[in-house]
Parts: structure tokens; C-alpha cells; sequence
């Protein structure tokens, strides 16, 4: 996939992730109708980024735009309610490790969690410093896994904060920043909920005139399925979108080999010649609906760059 930059319509390169439209979810249900500049503002993003996200939500029929602002649909609204967690901003430096912790309560999920260290994990993989899992077991809240109860100072700051019921699930993100504690805890609780349920249907969303916003889903899926390897996807009639380490970093893309195979039809497997990856090895297949070929998807294989100066290049070149 030789991955060339395509025309853009100025202003800075959209930057977000998962949380980020979790985050935009969360603040329409507690602030609409919002502004888009008030809630770029409450994202800590880009006002174009901020765009991005609301023509996905907009494009998914979770929101309506007018004059006063932003506000959920019916629909928006039955999604937060299948992405809800409670948040707030509360110190327990006594079971954590960073200067700043933020704890989400997720109802209901404590089947889904083994040991607490998944979501430890998918937390750092976020940015943050770590998290600590919790469950609520017999009016208890206990480590996973284990079963010891936690400290009576950090079970009294927690229930000081929050309604505890049987089967909650506790996660006590932790960073440098609040920020990046939040977002460590919402992508470890985002995980347990199995994302956000966002209508995916092939079918109702993707054709040869699909944007990037509307190929995010399927980017984002494979994505995570290739251990994080760089995305990139377009379909036949408009520009598509890059992902790298969970971001999207472009959305007005399209590169020699995303068109090769939509002419070609047909995996095609090769070395880049130019571009950001130029020297990498590309994978890159069609997306075919109805017999025909509505969209090219494809993963970059960064493993199979020759030194760490190859590295340095490709950020450098971005």
C-alpha cells in the first residue's frame, strides 16, 4: 500500500480514538444541547477532530446538529445506555501508582472479568500507568481472582463516591494527568462492554461512496486484530482513513496500492515504494459487497522493517 497524502481541506490531521467517541457520548448525555467548540473543549481534541467524530455519530442516525448545538437521538441515547459508566476524578494513591487516578463503575460486569491484569494491560496499552480492577462480590468489593477484600480506606472513598451494587465492576485508572487516567480506565471498561454498539451493518453503511468515517468501525476491528499494526482503508469513490497505535492520524487518505487492488480486485501483497511506509511491506485486500468491489482495506507490516532508523523515518515523515 503505497500510502501517498490526498488532498485535504486544510486544517489540522484528526486525532482521536474509541474513548473519544465514548467521551463525546458521555458529555451529550450530561451537557446537550453543546456546541461543537464547548465540546472539542471537554475532549481535550481538535475542533476537526471533533467534526470527525460528530458526522460518524451524525452519518449513524445518534445525533442531531441545529443551531443550539448537539443532542442525542433516541437511538444515541439507547447506545450510551449500552456504554454507560460512571466516572469522577478521586485519589487512592494507597492501591495505585501514578499521581492521578480516575475510577469508572460499570454495572453488572463482573462476569467478564479473570484477573484484573486485562484490564491493567489495555490500560497501559491506552497511555496510562496502569489500573486496578475491583468487583463487587456479596456486597464485598474484592480483587478479582483472588478474592481478598480491599482496603476498608479505599472501600470507604469508593462507596463515598459511588452507589455500590453486586456484580459492579470497579477500575481505577492511573497516570501522570487525570487525563490520561481516564482515558487508561474508559478503554479498559469500553473492552469489557464489548466497545461501543454503534450499527455496523455492512449492508445499511459501506459502498463505493462510503467515507472514512463510515470504514472506521472495520479499520478500528482489524486494527486491534493485527496487535495494533498500522491501517489504512479507502472505498472506491472517496478518501479513506490511517490508523496507527489506536489513532486515527489521517482521514482524507488514499494511497497506489488501496487503488491497485479496488482496479485489480484481489489481495495484493508487496513492498511500498513511496510514501510513509515506503521500504515496509503492505497487505492489502478488497472489501466486496454484491459482487462487487466497494472498498480496499489494508495492514501495514512494520515488523518487517530493516533497523531502527527505518522507524525514525516513518515518524519523522508524518
Amino acid at each position: 500500500m503505497v500510502l501517498q497524502q490526498g488532498p485535504r481541506l486544510g486544517g489540522p490531521i484528526p486525532k482521536f480514538r474509541e474513548y473519544h467517541v465514548w467521551k463525546t457520548l458521555y458529555c451529550l448525555n450530561n451537557n446537550s444541547p453543546i456546541g461543537r467548540k464547548k465540546l472539542a473543549t471537554f475532549l481535550g481534541i481538535g475542533e476537526g477532530s471533533t467534526r470527525t467524530i460528530l458526522n460518524l455519530l451524525q452519518e449513524s442516525g445518534l445525533i442531531i446538529i441545529n443551531k443550539n448545538g448537539v443532542t442525542l437521538t433516541p437511538e444515541g441515547i439507547e447506545c450510551w445506555n449500552s456504554a454507560y459508566m460512571e466516572m469522577k476524578a478521586l485519589q487512592i494513591s494507597d492501591i495505585t501508582i501514578g499521581a492521578c487516578d480516575c475510577i469508572i463503575r460499570i454495572p453488572n460486569m463482573a462476569f467478564k472479568v479473570k484477573y484484573g491484569c486485562e484490564e491493567r494491560d489495555l490500560a497501559i496499552k491506552a497511555g496510562a500507568s496502569g489500573a486496578t480492577t475491583l468487583i463487587c462480590s456479596k456486597g464485598i468489593l474484592i480483587f478479582p481472582g483472588s478474592g481478598y477484600p480491599v482496603d476498608s480506606k479505599v472501600d470507604n472513598i469508593i462507596r463515598n463516591n459511588f452507589t455500590i451494587r453486586d456484580d459492579d465492576v470497579i477500575i481505577i485508572g492511573t497516570g501522570r494527568d487525570l487525563d490520561i487516567a481516564e482515558v487508561g480506565a474508559v478503554a479498559a471498561g469500553l473492552e469489557l462492554l464489548g466497545g461501543l454498539h454503534i450499527n455496523r451493518d455492512l449492508e445499511g453503511i459501506l459502498s463505493q461512496r462510503s467515507t472514512g468515517n463510515e470504514l472506521l468501525s472495520l479499520a478500528f476491528a482489524i486494527h486491534d486484530l493485527v496487535g495494533g499494526l498500522p491501517v489504512c482503508a479507502k472505498s472506491r469513490d472517496n478518501l479513506g482513513i490511517r490508523i496507527e497505535s489506536g489513532t486515527v492520524i489521517d482521514n482524507a487518505y488514499t494511497g497506489a496500492v488501496l487503488e491497485e487492488v479496488l482496479n485489480a480486485g484481489t489481495t495484493i501483497r508487496k513492498i511500498a515504494t513511496s510514501g510513509p511506509y515506503k521500504g515496509i511491506r503492505v497487505i492489502v485486500t478488497p472489501v466486496e459487497l454484491d459482487n462487487k468491489i466497494i472498498a480496499a482495506i489494508g495492514v501495514v507490516d512494520i515488523r518487517s522493517m530493516a533497523g531502527v532508523n527505518n522507524l525514525i523515518r516513518l515518524r519523522s515523515d508524518e
